[in-house]
């Protein structure tokens, strides 16, 4: 007989899969009650699935993170999530830091975010810009947000350095 492993495994970021689907709208939409984001609807996470990627911690996802292109030079950290029993572990930065590395392989120079985390980036390297800043393609996305217009989330942005694709 083998011995059992007394020790917890460690979360793993990885590319999500259509099985991690429900999982990550049930973690968005989570948040997304509580105010703290914009809730997505189960087919666009079916339809953007591409872009998002995983914590998985003993078979359960635990962390989402989606990296949205908008332009030749710009994409959006959005529907990042952590649950709260994993909270303060280090699992955000490493999707946002993993969003930021996918980024500079496509080529793209700049990332940004719409957040309430202002601090949480800060750390990060991100810095505060005006929403005006941003290209106006994203209100599509606010228009349908129940705090619209009177959101008070913060946009913030970094320059991850282009690594032009061979």
């Amino acid at each position: 007989m083998g011995r059992k492993n007394t020790q917890s495994s460690r979360p793993v970021v990885r590319k999500a899969v259509i099985a991690d689907v429900p999982a990550i709208q049930k973690l968005v939409n989570h948040f997304a009650e509580k105010r703290r984001m914009l809730s997505r609807p189960l087919a666009q996470i079916y339809e953007s699935v591409r872009d998002y990627i995983v914590v998985e911690d003993e078979g359960a996802v635990v962390g989402s993170a989606a990296l949205h292109v908008f332009w030749e030079d710009l994409a959006e950290i959005r529907a990042l999530a952590v649950v709260e029993s994993h909270q303060k572990r280090g699992l955000g930065r490493q999707l946002v830091r993993k969003c930021c590395s996918q980024a500079r392989r496509m080529g793209i120079g700049r990332v940004f975010a719409l957040t309430f985390e202002v601090e949480f980036f800060r750390k990060l390297g991100f810095s505060e810009i005006p929403k005006s800043e941003l290209p106006h393609k994203i209100w599509s996305d606010c228009i349908r947000c129940p705090l619209f217009p009177d959101c008070d989330e913060v946009a913030v942005i970094t320059s991850v350095g282009k690594q032009p694709h061979k």
